[in-house]
């Protein structure tokens, strides 16, 4: 019995003396406080994005993901520069089909067959 109430009180005081040590700190005192990681946007300001630069994107790690606002930001970056692509892209297939079917005027140089060299 004498020997269970030892084994007993030491098991609190080990208990005890790590729980100060964790609380405390330690000799070297408590972690500091380290600002939370930030995304870079990697996606080029002075020119459209890239197939590399989307490649590129690399989203720092959160406790339940990625941060919900760094990844809209890309996104919402991504999806204007593909609008802005698509309506150029529309524009130049207007353009060319108001080209095609515009009547022809006349011939041009272009138009015309090559005259043929006889001896």
């Amino acid at each position: 019995m004498v020997m269970f109430l030892f084994l007993v009180v030491a098991l609190a005081v080990v208990v005890a003396a790590v729980t100060l040590s964790v609380v405390s700190g330690g000799e070297s005192g408590p972690l500091p406080e380290v600002a939370p990681e930030r995304f870079q946007d990697p996606l080029p300001p002075d020119r459209p994005v890239n197939r590399a630069d989307v490649e590129s994107i690399r989203f720092p790690l959160v406790p339940r993901g990625y941060r919900m606002a760094d990844v809209d930001d890309a996104l919402s970056r991504l999806g204007a520069e593909l609008a802005e692509r698509d309506a150029r892209i529309a524009d130049l297939e207007s353009a060319l089909a108001g080209a095609q079917a515009a009547p022809h005027g006349p011939h041009t140089s272009l138009d015309r067959p090559e005259p043929e060299d006889r001896p």
